[in-house]
């Protein structure tokens, strides 16, 4: 096994799944890719959370198209890179819908292993909307590792 994707959101947890999931690429000696996947708008909308890692939600982003949200991704991933300390990280910002990108980047680039987080959700919004995780978890071809975070 020799690389590891690491999907990451704009959460506060971004870091630390980050850090988690690098901490097993060393035990492997795997090469790490870094994924952020942009949604439509709405979705930077909703951030509602104190400053973190320079991102400030939906304001910082000052979003008139696409190609600005994947730029910000690029700086956001660029940032984790930094913290990680390594420059042989690679980083990959795409459009779409989340757990499809994540199945597909991680088929593309042959990763032995998808690290992502899953955050506390009640039942209600799992019933309701399912959740990324989730998803990628019933449709996975690959081993994951599966970040809990507590909200």
């Amino acid at each position: 096994m020799d690389k590891i994707l690491i999907a990451l959101d704009y959460g506060l947890s971004a870091q630390l799944i980050a850090e988690k999931g690098f901490e097993l690429a060393q035990l492997m000696n795997a090469r790490v890719t870094l994924l952020h996947v942009v949604a439509d708008d709405s979705y930077y909308s909703t951030i509602d959370s104190e400053p973190f890692m320079g991102f400030y939600g939906y304001d910082f982003f000052n979003v008139d198209n696409n190609e600005s949200l994947l730029e910000s991704s690029m700086n956001f991933l660029n940032k984790i890179k930094y913290r990680l300390n390594k420059t042989d990280v690679d980083v990959i910002a795409e459009k779409g819908d989340f757990s499809t990108v994540i199945l597909a980047t991680a088929k593309k680039l042959h990763s032995d292993i998808i690290v992502l987080g899953s955050h506390s959700q009640n039942w209600l919004e799992n019933a309701v909307m399912g959740s990324v995780t989730e998803r990628v978890l019933k449709n996975a071809k690959t081993l994951l590792l599966i970040v809990p975070i507590k909200n």
